[in-house]
Parts: structure tokens; sequence; C-alpha cells
């Protein structure tokens, strides 16, 4: 008897199934908008049209003004007309112009994008085929940007950021509200939640006031952002601060620099060279300005949306878990007035050129005072200071409350020097490296990260999230072994960031090396921001050894206690670099 299964039963019903609440994730091959070959390939047709309306002017104004008009040898329009090959040339431009429009049209036909439960698929190319896929888990950040053209049109270009180079999935262009939903979509698809979540529609008040409407609303539309915090830039700080910055100050010099020489020599060939540098430095700075305009910052429930941008937009949300470092300096022409920037370190690089939105890659507050570093701290890194006072297993409600009772928690690591904080600072001896920094210099460890206190002059905090650590390394040089001194550096992925640290005691040394690998390796096995919303019904402690020990919140100076793995009991700390403490060593 030969047994044959009869059919499957039928897959049961999928309660919040969020990629079936959208056309665009349906799990289906979709095209982007009908204007992308416009858009893409029209600069194109615009430069020769521009063209042949150049050489037509001397017979376009011979048509409007009575007169002759003036003539110019070597016109190929004149040439054409006077030669009867007029038809002939109409035809080769109609003929070009179908063949265009024709492979455009066969480029949009054949370039397709679809989401599903798990990775963004792009496939794209007649000719010479390509397809990329982004995994959901894996998305770094999501970037809508419009630039002046595509946004009057209703358009707008999504990139999906991943790690590596040139591994960004673009999908240019969509519509702005079709770009919206699937942003929203993609991350609730990442997220790992088990709800939907449906938007209420926008009322449409007809194309060309719907244009209107998109075309001057603010970048951080309240309709379309759910934001419980918001951090705007001031427009009057930004201003200043790009008056008080190092390219500003090379400006400067260079146009004292060419004065005096001109006043000097008499000789004006120094324009020549110098010229270009400034109108170099000069567009940078007006690019700059124009980028961060409207910058804004907000924490909503999918990650930090960064926006900015007046006649070009963009905006770019990251979800938890994808920053790496984060630095907060302040050059030393801000110090009077107190102001401080932040950047951080992102496991992306478009590479290539493809992306157009760097700014949006490293930068987070262009400019900002220490209440808004603190509040921005606390966006992206909120355990950094809620935590710290509520507790590992703390809400989100309960962190919020904490963080305004944990300021000191960064203001303590912004301005001190010493041990003021828990740090643990470089000793006398280390003022023959750090002449002027060495008080300042110091580590930390908070709640989930390890904070690096630098510089004197030029004063910065960097943060490294212990999830996000990728290795830590410690080095001597002979000078440094002479000094019995060492560098520490925990690495990270590449980016403006780097969390380096020299002048430590030897001994200081080996313990952030030992603590930030013990500690690292247990955040990392407790963390859960590749699936952030998926959390929210199994939230476990993010510090806690896998046995039951509790990591403790703070570490101050390093003591001088034991220094043993099975909890006995050890004389004095190692003595010599190469007894070096075990990982989980108790103090």
């Amino acid at each position: 008897m030969t047994f044959r299964p009869g059919p499957p039963p039928p897959a049961p019903p999928r309660q919040g199934n969020a990629a079936a609440a959208a056309p665009l994730t349906d799990g289906e091959w979709h095209r982007l908008h009908p204007l992308t070959p416009l858009l893409k390939g029209g600069i194109f047709l615009i430069v020769v049209l521009g063209y042949t309306l150049s050489n037509l002017r001397d017979q376009l104004l011979e048509f409007f003004v009575p007169g002759p008009a003036p003539q110019e040898d070597g016109d190929p329009v004149r040439y054409v007309y006077e030669h009867g090959a007029v038809g002939w040339v109409l035809l080769g431009v109609v003929v070009v112009l179908v063949v265009l429009i024709g492979l455009f049209y066969v480029s949009w036909r054949m370039h397709e994008f679809r989401v599903t439960g798990d990775v963004v698929e792009v496939r794209s190319g007649v000719l010479f085929r390509s397809h990329r896929k982004a995994r959901l888990d894996r998305i770094q950040g999501i970037n809508i940007s419009r630039p002046v053209v595509p946004r009057i049109f209703g358009t707008a270009k999504l990139e999906i950021a991943q790690a590596g180079n040139d591994a960004n999935v673009q999908l240019a262009y969509l519509g702005a509200r079709a770009a919206d939903d699937l942003r929203q979509r993609i991350l609730v698809l990442a997220s790992g939640a088990q709800d939907d979540e449906r938007t209420d529609a926008r009322a449409s008040n007809g194309v060309l006031q719907d244009r209107v409407d998109e075309l001057f609303s603010p970048e951080l539309d309240p309709a379309a952002v759910h934001a419980t915090r918001v951090v705007k830039v001031h427009p009057g700080r930004l201003i200043g601060s790009m008056l008080l910055s190092g390219t500003t100050v090379f400006f400067v010099v260079v146009i004292v620099a060419m004065i005096v020489s001109i006043a000097i020599t008499g000789e004006y060939g120094i324009l020549i060279g110098l010229f270009p540098v400034v109108i170099g430095a000069g567009g940078y700075t007006v690019r700059k300005f124009s980028r961060s305009l409207q910058y804004t910052i907000a924490e909503t429930r999918d990650g930090i949306r960064i926006g900015f941008g007046l006649v070009s937009t963009s905006n770019e949300t990251l979800p938890p878990g994808r920053i790496h470092a984060v630095s907060v300096a302040q050059p030393l022409l801000w110090r009077p007035f107190g102001w401080w920037d932040v950047r951080i370190n992102r496991a992306t690089n478009a590479g290539n050129g493809a992306s157009t939105n760097q700014q949006v890659s490293s930068i987070v507050l262009p400019v900002g005072r220490a209440e808004d570093v603190r509040q921005v701290l606390d966006i992206i890194l909120p355990g950094l200071v809620g935590t710290a006072v509520a507790g590992p297993t703390a809400s989100r409600e309960e962190l919020r409350e904490g963080s305004s009772e944990a300021v000191n928690v960064v203001d303590d690591s912004l301005t001190t020097t010493g041990d003021r904080g828990g740090f643990v600072h470089s000793p006398r001896r280390g003022a023959w490296l750090r002449p002027l920094s060495f008080r300042r210099n110091g580590y930390r460890f908070v709640q989930g990260a390890v904070l690096l206190r630098l510089g004197a002059v030029w004063r910065s905090l960097v943060i490294v999230p212990l999830p996000r650590v990728q290795s830590v390394k410690v080095e001597q040089g002979p000078l440094e072994r002479l000094l019995r001194l060492a560098t520490a550096h925990v690495h990270t992925v590449a980016g403006p960031v780097s969390a380096r640290i020299g002048a430590l005691d030897a001994l200081d040394a080996q313990r952030l090396w030992s603590e930030t690998a013990h500690r690292a390796v247990e955040a990392a096995a407790a963390d859960t921001t590749h699936r952030w919303r998926a959390r929210e019904a199994h939230r476990a402690p993010a510090t806690h050894a896998p046995h039951g020990r509790t990591v403790p919140t703070t570490a101050g100076p390093a003591p001088t206690g034991t220094w043993r793995a099975d909890g006995g009991s050890q004389g004095a700390p190692p003595g010599r670099w190469s007894d070096v403490p075990p990982p989980g060593a108790v103090r």
C-alpha cells in the first residue's frame, strides 16, 4: 500500500501582518514613479534643447524683431536652412527623441522593487542586469531626499543604508507620500512588530494644491511624523558657529594673505592661484549652511529622525542600535558661547557617490548648547542617562523620568577634570605626553556604554555603546613603556569618531581593556536592537551576566583591591605588563 499525503492544510490567518497592510510592501514587484525617466535622464534632453535654442537665437531675434539680425559665420542652423536640409534634420531629431524615450521607457519597465518580510530587493538594467538585496534586520537607516526639481513634481528619492561599501539600495523616484509610507512600513517590518500600524490617509486638495503644500511644508511635518521629542537648531546659532568654524578662519587667512601680498609686491598674479581656493571654500560654506537650515532631531517610535534643508530637503530615520560611537566636541572658538556638536559612527558607506547626504551620516547636532546635547544624547542613547538612575529593566517612561535626575552623567563628562564624575584619569607623569590634558584624559563606565573624556583645548567626549564594540586594543610605545603608560583603543566601525585614549597608567589601561571586553560580550548577548519592537513584549535585563552576576552601574577610580576570577583573594593587582586580569575578574 502506497501512502499518498493529502493536500496541505490551509495556512492559518496571520494577525499583524505588516507587509499586507500597504500596497508597496505586499511582497510583489512594483515599479517606480512614471516620471522617473524624466527626472533621471531629462537633464540630457534639457541640455540638448538649450543647445538648440542657443543656435536659434539669431533666427528667433529676426522673427520677433523687425530689421536685419546680426549674422555669424559658421552658424549650423543657418547652414542647414540654406542647404535645404531642414526636413532631414527634423526627422533625425524626431528619431533621436523617439529612441531616447523608448530607452527611458524600457529602463523604467525593467527597474522594479519588492519588499518582503525579510528583504528589500531591487532589480534594474536592460543589457547589464543588477539585483540588490537589503536585509531588513541589517538596515542602518532609511533616507528620503527631495531635491528641488523632483520636489516640484511631488516625488522623492528613498535610500536604504546598509553596512558595507557601496551597499546602499536606492529607489529613485517614488511619489512623496508613497516614499513616506514605504519607509514606515519597512521600519515596522524590520522592528519585528506584531501589530499593524495604520495611519490616517492625508486628504488631497487637488494635484496643484498638493504640490504647493508639499513644496512649502516644513521639513518635520507633524501630520506625517509622530515624534515624542524634537530638538531644533537655532538659525542664529548656526550662522555664528559657521563664522567661528575652521573653514571660515582659513577663508579669512587666505584673503588677508592675498591683500598683504598684493600690497607688498604690487603683483596681482597671486589672485589667479588663490581665487579657485576661495571659490571652493565659499561654495562649501554656502552648501553646508543651506543644508543645515531647518535642522531637526526627533525621537520616533522606530528610531531617530534627522532632517535638514530649505529648498531641497532630506531626512533619515536611524533605527535603534545603529549608532556605533558618539562624539560630543567643542572647538576652541565655541567655548565662550558654550556650544557643542554631536557626531556619530555608522556602519554604512555609500561609495561611488551613491548618497548625496553624507552630512546626515555623521552629524547629528551641528551646534547646540549643553542642554541640547543632553536631549540629543537621551534620544540617541537613552540608556546613557536614563538607565543609570532608573535601572536596566525600566520602561521608556521611567527612563525619561530618570534622565531628568541624572543630568550630571553628561555635565560631569563635558567640562570636568580629574576624578570628578568617577573618571579614571592619566597620572601626573602623563604630563610628559599630554602636558595640557593629562588631568582631563580619562574613562568611565555607565550603564551600557564606555565614556572617554579627552582634550583640554579642544574638548571632546566619546561614547561607545558596549553592544557595538568590535574589539579593544592596548599598546605601548618605547616612551610610554619608560613612563609606565599605555594607549587604549576601543574599536568600532570606521567614521569621524575615534575612541582612542592615551597617556593612561599601564594598569588602568589593562583594566579598561579587560572591563570593556567583559561588558561588551554580555551586552552583545543581551542586545535585541536588531528587532527593537519585538522586545516590548519580552523585555530582559540588558546588563546582567549569564550566571546572574550584576554589572556595576559606574566605575570610579581603579581600586587597588583583589584580582581573582573565582572570587578568592589575591594580594595586589598585576604588577607586570603581561599580568592581564582575566575577563570577569572581581575587583
